[in-house]
């Protein structure tokens, strides 16, 4: 009798135990979800969605699979494109300055729009001159 009474208090604990660890491991996955929502709002405050229209000028992106010889010096974006259509999910058709269609649409993540659209025109045209 003895025996049974205790095998009984035991597994009262046990299950006490194992009640209180469930509520221990439920509290910490409410702060994971409320830390990982903190987070989120502060980097969706910081990032800034890129908004291309036709006619803007960008620099497309070289990807690492493209090799060049000369390794860290060479350069991250080649030639100026002109935007010629923008779709909302983040392609882009591109034309190069002479009217020239590429054929594959890119990614907006890997171009760059240029900040004065003048400014690289002018000194894109002062480059070809020689």
């Amino acid at each position: 009798m003895e025996v049974e009474l205790e095998e009984a208090e035991w597994v009262r604990a046990w299950y006490g135990q194992l009640n209180l660890i469930e509520g221990k491991r439920l509290t910490v996955l409410c702060q994971c979800q409320l830390y990982q929502s903190r987070m989120k709002n502060a980097l969706d405050k910081k990032v800034r969605p890129w908004r291309f229209q036709e006619g803007d000028l960008v620099l497309k992106r070289i990807l690492p699979t493209q090799k060049d010889g000369r390794g860290k010096w060479a350069s991250n974006y080649e030639g100026l494109y002109v935007v010629k259509r923008a779709f909302s999910g983040g392609a882009l058709m591109l034309t190069t300055m002479d009217g020239k269609d590429l054929l594959n649409p890119m990614n907006a993540d890997a171009s760059n729009l240029t900040a004065n659209s003048d400014l690289c025109a002018f000194s894109y045209f002062d480059s070809n001159r020689t």
